[in-house]
């Protein structure tokens, strides 16, 4: 059966960790829907790039959803923080074990809520304070612990997406996309 994610936006998100997301999955055949947390379709990235998501966060049915991805980028994280509704989901799918993933700043947003207690973890550098309790590796690139993924920024954006398609569908999926792109 085909796997499905959901990427969750809120303006002010990092376009290269958000986009690059997309573009690799669906590379992959992965069915990736872009989610608006806000009730507007038209999100602004931080680096002021427009873009209409697929959904808002109340027409996803999750119980479909196999993984979601949280970008960084600021103050996009801190919008995707202060969504009650957004945590809900978290919530969820970190009681259903399905996979979260988060990279750049997002991890913080899992540190705070006590996901990444005594686990591995990366983010980008100076939000480390926020993992509270995790085991912060600085220098992986992407890392994964149980059900979450965690990644560091947009220079590793590429190796977050193959690792993200390797958990989804396996290994050769991922080599066969990486070697695509040239990726080396």
């Amino acid at each position: 059966m085909k796997k499905k994610v959901a990427i969750h936006l809120a303006n002010g998100f990092e376009t290269i960790e958000a986009l690059t997301q997309v573009d690799l999955l669906r590379r992959a055949e992965i069915d990736i829907i872009t989610v608006s947390i806000t009730q507007d379709k038209i999100i602004e990235s931080s680096q002021g790039i427009k873009i209409t998501v697929d959904k808002l966060l109340n027409e996803v049915n999750y119980d479909e959803i196999d993984m979601i991805i949280l970008p960084g980028g600021m103050p996009g994280t801190t919008n995707l923080e202060n969504s009650d509704d957004l945590k809900r989901v978290i919530i969820d799918f970190d009681l259903d074990n399905k996979y979260i993933a988060a990279i750049c700043a997002a991890p913080m947003i899992l540190g705070k809520m006590g996901f990444l207690e005594e686990k591995n973890a990366t983010c980008y550098p100076g939000f480390e304070k926020y993992l509270l309790n995790a085991n912060y590796l600085p220098n992986e690139k992407v890392v994964v612990a149980d059900n979450i993924i965690t990644s560091r920024g947009v220079g590793t954006s590429i190796d977050f997406g193959l690792k993200l398609i390797e958990l989804l569908i396996n290994k050769e999926k991922s080599d066969e996309i990486a070697k695509s792109i040239l990726k080396n």
